[in-house]
């Protein structure tokens, strides 16, 4: 083998140190110092697939070792888990390694949340923060966490430390951690920029939700807002094909069921996280009691907050509570074989979760989605409707309206603990699960119309929830555990004046209401069409696009107009958000249409948004749906490549940001020091 000069070597050396710096990617190592090895299949227990740091014996260690704690299945138990099996993860020698003292537990990110809308100070959040709260009471027999230096052990984190910034100080940290789901590398990032975002029509079909089917394969479900759903197929990038799926044999049909009108329809569905084993399904929908029997619900207006439903005066002609909100629960059909290969399910209700009473005819929000967080349900609810919410159901904390719902739909309770609404179970940390005053199934609430939530992919714990305005601001919020974001209160950002207040006022200082991270005004829009409706969307995830990865993408339902928002600094709760350029691939399945106009190709209306396991991003619009790809289809430039130019389905994004520079790491000083022996050698 020929010798390097050591010119030569010395300029690799340096390439290979400025490569492990600007790529993204810290080098990985496992604890004991090795490189991760490959896995056949995945973990049973840990979940990990492809390289990690445990083998089988391993990861059933590790499941023993939960179980001696006698915590599984709660939400403690759950983030003690992810934090066991994080010593599987690939960068296990980096997060659990500082200088050379081996820890317990991994670096736990610390990060700082949204800013109140009054006070603008930002509220300490992260994961680190989440482990805190959800876990400082309960009794851990066997705790991992590792008590300070010299301290004592003992089962709860209150017995060992006196506050969340001692536990936090002491486990946490910032320039790599883990995030409860990968490592995060907490540094400054290379943002490239965004020229344009690429569409390709992949369908005709107007549909109002996708869900990526939950085996990890390119399949979705599609469902539209007369009660369909629909099982399709994604092709793969560059393929030229549209979504396969066939409209003569929907994967359910519940039409007879749904009333579907306007603001009415099946407007939700969420897949069980453990769908491929169980096949269980949910959809939210919307139907009259007048036309269905098992229409019958409790109204969301009621006694318990002071309320009539008979004195509402219902709009549009409708009785008070003759409309409801559904959400039901469905499974596969049991001829089918296992969940996975399932395609179709059974017609008849498995269980209803819940039925609410409607005031009137709009913002009944009706999203449902389960968090990879926690696995809980949760449920956007608008504020029932009429102009300018005049009963102040979203500030009332007695009842179900203008808030975001966290219900268990695992632990089902019965007889006379059955809540009120329906059959689903109660988080114990809902924050507000102990006080009687107030529904315990609030998570969040000050809501008008949640249209269109999700959970960020990358950092879990991060949900986002779009808001549509009433006359002058459309948000965009961050939503966190016992948050209130101000409407009726405030829209956006300033104090709304309500038009009419039979359900009483409340005051501004009274809520600390929590600002939008970001929005528009009506005025930016109107322009063109007159109005305008927020449609809240995703922190895009793909490499399809390498530009977009990690930015916020949302539109407007009216003026095909869309943001990407990108949170700077890292961390920080902050977003800047830019207008979105965006065009049609010239090798689009289906051509766009264009107007004479515009230069931009006509989407119709924006319904939603969707996004498949590989995490790209689809657009559901009245014209058909539309995927984000390679954005050199339609000649916007961008510095890095996209990982579709393969034709190839791209592999799910890490949860770590793919544009994070990082410090020379020990595994890159090790591989460094590995070059510089080989060199000493002669080779």
């Amino acid at each position: 083998m020929r010798s390097l000069s050591m010119a030569t070597a010395t300029i690799f050396i340096a390439a290979f140190v400025l490569l492990a710096v600007q790529d993204g990617h810290c080098a990985k190592l496992c604890m004991d110092s090795s490189f991760p090895r490959s896995v056949n299949g995945s973990l049973s227990f840990c979940g990990y697939n492809g390289t990690a740091c445990c083998n089988a014996t391993d990861d059933t260690a590790v499941q023993k070792q939960l179980a001696a704690m006698n915590i599984s299945g709660t939400p403690c138990g759950n983030l003690v888990k992810s934090i066991l099996c994080a010593r599987c993860n690939p960068y296990a020698g980096e997060l659990f390694t500082v200088e050379t003292s081996p820890r317990t537990v991994p670096l736990l990110c610390n990060s700082t949340g949204a800013a109140s809308r009054v006070s603008g100070v930002a509220a300490a959040t992260g994961y680190c923060a989440d482990v805190w709260d959800t876990c400082k009471d309960v009794s851990i027999p066997g705790s991992p966490f590792q008590p300070p230096k010299g301290g004592p052990s003992a089962p709860k984190l209150t017995e060992v430390w006196q506050s969340e910034g001692d536990f936090c100080g002491a486990l946490g940290g910032e320039s790599i951690c883990f995030d409860g789901v990968g490592a995060a590398f907490n540094a400054t990032r290379v943002v490239p920029p965004v020229n344009g975002m690429c569409l390709e029509r992949v369908s005709n079909g107007s549909y109002l939700n996708m869900a990526a089917h939950p085996d990890g394969s390119n399949r979705v479900f599609l469902s539209n807002q007369a009660g369909k759903v629909f099982l399709a197929s994604v092709p793969p990038h560059g393929s030229g094909k549209q979504l396969e799926l066939d409209l003569t044999n929907p994967f359910l049909d519940i039409t007879d069921e749904v009333h579907f009108d306007n603001e009415f329809g099946l407007l939700g569905m969420a897949f069980h996280p453990d769908f491929a084993k169980n096949g269980r399904f949910f959809v939210s929908y919307s139907c009259d009691k007048t036309q269905s029997a098992s229409c019958s619900g409790r109204c969301a207006c009621n006694s318990d907050i002071g309320c009539d439903p008979s004195k509402l005066g219902a709009d549009n002609g409708a009785q008070p509570c003759q409309y409801q909100s559904v959400i039901a629960e469905y499974t596969v059909n049991a001829s089918s074989g296992s969940p996975s290969t399932a395609t179709s399910a059974n017609p008849t209700e498995a269980r209803r979760i819940m039925t609410l009473g409607l005031p009137f005819t709009t913002h009944h929000g009706g999203q449902i989605l389960f968090s990879p967080a926690d696995g809980y349900m949760y449920f956007m609810m608008g504020d029932g409707g009429s102009v300018g919410d005049p009963w102040n159901f979203a500030q009332n904390k007695g009842t179900l309206l203008g808030k975001i719902i966290r219900i268990d739909v695992n632990d089902m309770p019965s007889g006379n603990s059955t809540p009120g609404w329906g059959n689903y179970g109660i988080p114990k940390d809902n924050p507000f699960s102990m006080d009687p005053s107030v529904a315990p199934e609030v998570f969040a609430l000050g809501f008008k119309n949640p249209w269109r939530c999700s959970f960020d992919s990358g950092k879990p714990s991060y949900l986002f929830c779009a808001d549509v305005g009433q006359s002058s601001y459309e948000e965009v919020s961050l939503v966190v555990n016992g948050g209130n974001y101000g409407w009726r209160v405030f829209e956006g950002h300033q104090p709304y004046p309500a038009l009419s207040t039979p359900g009483g006022n409340t005051s501004a200082d009274s809520i600390n209401a929590i600002a939008p991270v970001m929005g528009y005004s009506h005025n930016t829009v109107n322009n063109n069409v007159g109005s305008a409706s927020v449609i809240g969307g995703y922190v895009y995830r793909s490499m399809t696009d390498p530009c977009l990865n990690g930015r916020y993408v949302y539109a407007d339902l009216y003026a095909q107009a869309m943001w990407s928002a990108l949170e700077t600094p890292q961390d920080s709760g902050v977003y800047n958000q830019t207008l979105l350029t965006f065009g049609c691939s010239k090798t689009s399945p289906i051509p766009c249409d264009f107007t004479a106009k515009s230069p931009l190709p006509s989407l119709g209306y924006i319904f939603s948004f969707g996004e498949d396991n590989a995490k790209d991003l689809y657009l559901l619009t009245s014209k058909g749906v539309y995927r984000v790809v390679d954005p050199s289809s339609c000649n916007y430039a961008c510095p890095i490549k996209s990982s579709a130019s393969e034709g190839t389905p791209p592999p799910a994004a890490s949860p770590s940001s793919a544009f994070r520079a990082r410090s020379p790491t020990m595994a890159t000083m090790l591989l460094v020091g590995v070059l510089l022996v080989l060199l000493s050698l002669g080779f």
